[in-house]
């Protein structure tokens, strides 16, 4: 049983409202949500430019972008209820409006890893819209504040910089990866500077001075890569003739790692790297392992590594004589080690490439490379990334007083070489930590055989499957196709090098082009849940919604079982350890009476003569041997299998009442169940209300102190609370001496000074001494008073002031 739950806000002007049994809310399909079925005009087009306004958080909402109203809706969707194959969604939507005018055609959304932001990317803008936090609510649209990212590197009115790919990094959430025309890789960390970059890689893939095609050397694409080895540090860059490259390590400021995963290439630098003969591995291994430790200091730390911690934080950290090489291009190694330096394009693949994904499956790195003429080309790495720097090129970096790094930027190089082959049967081992960029093994070109709209080509765009990572999706003007790999290299290697390779299987999901008036494509997304259910949704230009569910089961390469062979001691484990109740002669019935062919007839022969009772000894003895002996095995076998089928009937009878008391248990829990989320959902309401009550209290949305202003006020109050009051002790102590000393000396100072002259002249010079003292102290008094009152209004007027 499945329970969906959504936030709910009760009051109406807060920014993140939700869905209670107080609001008149609807569960509709998903197509059918007036979102969707509204009629409206054709949405707004960049040109030929590939869009998906569409975007999933991964749970349990679903963020579409109006291009007619300029607005976000967020749909609320229930998976798998109340059919398995079923998709709801909440009706009405929730409405979200950014509170800056978004004044650019928005070509692609997407949601960082916790929810909370979501970017619209176009060809002329980019902005980043805070879902939560603080917004205010305006004519029931949720108003949510949002920024401009890099405007003065991409959008100045005299720049032709273009944004060529935008994404998240999937191990930061305020982190934001940048390919622009100007062949520049851009890392920006949101939550310090929305204007300048944390980090600049500027990519040179040849040589300058090379002879080579200027359109060749544009980047395309890019992705980051996933949590295998050092491909999480990495990033795979492509370049419109189809040439793939890597960086690697780029790692964000900030951003959390699993400790296991780190350890991982830390043990793998160690043992294949530091032990090795070759000098150049050495060397190699030696840089990787001096930049883990300063990102991750934690790995030189035996006390934290005996916590057994889980996640570890990336330091900033640059090699100071070092950048980045940029590794590449990737070329192409056949199966039997024969590599392909002739051209890193092949005849199969038309037109430039215009697209990239990265995806892993289990120990196999994918890549796969749209082409404008409709073909994919997909490869596998056939060996494992590691970090390779060019010693003697500094980067440039941005320190703060501290010496801590704040931003970095450096020029990475392609290193021109001998192009090393690596078999895929052979030991990867000799071959790590050389420098050598990893090769690539084809796996397969798939023709997906698209119309030919423009006379550039088609626009594909990649996405994969959140349940099956070895599926891939493909969309298109044409509409929707799926991809699914049935070999890799790594994960199931063939048993024997005649077995056939089974070729990627292409099935097209949606077609969008049967009619002249068709409808393109302008949102697509996949959605899963935890029971094994996949759909993927897909919005029109006309906004017409498609919801479509996906097969997950028997979908891969079924395992082949060789029926000739039969695994070893099945004879024997199906005769000794699964006994027959009933003996297979018994359940074939009894043996059929042949009678003699020399008998004579029947009827002819008379009872009483010796022929005819010769006959009927002869039956006789054929009907005793047949049916009473076998009479006497069912009964002896019946009599001897009675008690295993009492036993097994009793098992049965005592399994069938455990599972009634089960069910039972279940329906007692299942009132007890439905009790507590009905008390949970009213606890929930009154903490709601009285975290609104206190919002409503005065100084509630004060802004707290910093840190400079925290450490001044306890300096104060260690000054007014010790200092001050010490003075005015002392102060205090020294006028009591003195009013004693005074009233007791005015009956003497007459016999004093008659008496000893010299004393009373001594006394005068001390009283004279003690005066002017006194009347230092209480001008430092009140000196010390009036400062104290001065920092008292100051400190009052800016509480003030932030209330």
């Amino acid at each position: 049983m499945r329970y969906n739950f959504e936030l709910t806000d009760s009051n109406p002007d807060s920014s993140r409202r939700s869905l209670t049994p107080k609001e008149d809310v609807q569960w509709v399909p998903l197509k059918s949500h007036p979102v969707f079925t509204s009629s409206s005009s054709s949405a707004v087009a960049d040109g030929d430019a590939p869009r998906n306004l569409l975007a999933w958080d991964g749970t349990s909402r679903l963020y579409y972008w109006d291009s007619n109203k300029r607005c976000l809706h967020r749909i609320s969707v229930r998976l798998g209820e109340p059919e398995p194959t079923s998709v709801l969604a909440a009706t009405p939507s929730k409405v979200l409006q950014a509170d800056v005018r978004i004044d650019f055609v928005v070509n692609k959304i997407s949601i960082n890893g916790d929810g909370s932001a979501l970017l619209l990317a176009g060809s002329d803008g980019l902005c980043v819209m805070y879902l939560y936090g603080r917004n205010s609510t305006k004519n029931n649209t949720i108003v949510c504040r949002t920024v401009s990212i890099g405007s003065q590197i991409y959008f100045n009115e005299n720049n032709v910089i273009r944004t060529l790919q935008v994404s998240w990094h999937p191990y930061s959430n305020t982190h934001l990866g940048v390919l622009s025309s100007d062949s520049v890789f851009r890392l920006f960390d949101l939550s310090l500077d929305l204007l300048q970059p944390e980090q600049e890689y500027y990519l040179q893939p040849v040589e300058p001075g090379s002879s080579r095609n200027a359109a060749a050397i544009c980047p395309v694409d890019f992705s980051f890569g996933g949590d295998h080895m050092w491909d999480r540090f990495s990033v795979f860059v492509l370049f419109s003739d189809g040439s793939t490259y890597i960086l690697c390590p780029i790692v964000p400021f900030g951003s959390i790692h699993k400790w296991e995963s780190v350890l991982e290439i830390y043990s793998d630098a160690h043992t294949f790297g530091l032990k090795s003969a070759n000098q150049t591995a050495i060397s190699n291994s030696s840089l990787a392992i001096s930049w883990l430790e300063a990102t991750f200091p934690e790995l030189n730390d035996e006390a934290i590594e005996e916590e057994n911690t889980s996640v570890l934080k990336a330091r900033p950290y640059a090699l100071f004589d070092a950048s980045l090489c940029l590794q590449g291009p990737l070329r192409k190694v056949h199966h039997d080690g024969e590599d392909d330096n002739s051209a890193v394009r092949v005849a199969e693949c038309e037109g430039r490439a215009v697209s990239f994904l990265y995806n892993i499956v289990s120990k196999d790195s994918i890549l796969v490379t749209a082409w404008s003429g409709g073909q994919l080309q997909i490869d596998a790495l056939a060996d494992e990334i590691q970090p390779v720097w060019i010693v003697g090129s500094p980067p440039r970096l941005r320190v703060n007083s501290h010496d801590r790094i704040l931003a970095l930027a450096m020029i990475c190089e392609s290193i021109s070489g001998e192009i090393h082959v690596v078999k895929i049967d052979q030991p990867l081992d000799h071959t790590v930590w050389l420098g050598h960029p990893p090769p690539l093994m084809r796996l397969a070109i798939v023709d997906l055989a698209l119309p030919r709209k423009t006379e550039d080509g088609s626009n594909i765009m990649l996405f994969s499957d959140p349940l099956v990572p070895e599926r891939i999706y493909s969309v298109h003007y044409g509409g929707i196709d799926s991809i699914v790999l049935h070999f890799l290299p790594f994960t199931n290697q063939s048993s024997g090098k005649d077995e056939t390779i089974r070729t990627p299987s292409v099935h097209p999901i949606l077609s969008t082009c049967q009619a002249d008036d068709s409808s393109p494509l302008c949102g697509f997304a996949a959605l899963s849940d935890a029971f094994g259910y996949s759909w993927i949704v897909g919005v029109t230009s006309m906004q017409e919604c498609v919801v479509l569910e996906m097969k997950t089961w028997n979908l891969l390469l079924p395992m082949l079982v060789d029926l000739k062979k039969k695994s070893p001691g099945f004879e024997e484990r199906k005769e000794g350890n699964m006994p027959d109740i009933i003996s297979k002669e018994l359940l074939s019935g009894p043996k059929v009476v042949l009678v003699p062919q020399t008998s004579p007839n029947l009827r002819s022969v008379s009872a009483d003569s010796i022929e005819g009772r010769s006959t009927l000894h002869q039956y006789f003895k054929l009907f005793h041997e047949n049916y009473v002996e076998y009479a006497h095995k069912v009964y002896f076998e019946l009599k001897h299998h009675e008690p295993q089928l009492k036993r097994i009937i009793d098992d049965q009878h005592a399994r069938l009442n455990e599972a009634e008391e089960k069910l039972l248990k279940v329906e007692e829990k299942q009132s007890g169940l439905k009790d507590r989320v009905d008390h949970a959902i009213h606890a929930h309401n009154l903490l709601e209300q009285r975290l609104q009550h206190l919002r409503n209290l005065p100084g509630a949305h004060k802004k707290p102190l910093s840190k400079a202003e925290r450490e001044f006020k306890s300096e104060l109050d260690n000054f007014t609370g010790v200092e001050l009051d010490a003075l005015r002790t002392s102060i205090d102590t020294l006028k009591a001496r003195l009013r004693r000393h005074t009233q007791s000396g005015k009956d003497n100072v007459l016999k004093q000074q008659r008496q000893i002259s010299g004393k009373n002249y001594v006394q005068d010079i001390q009283m004279s001494q003690l005066k002017s003292a006194l009347a230092k102290l209480s001008l430092v008094n009140s000196e010390n008073s009036k400062k104290v009152k001065l920092v008292e209004s100051a400190l009052k007027s800016q509480e003030s002031s932030r209330g």
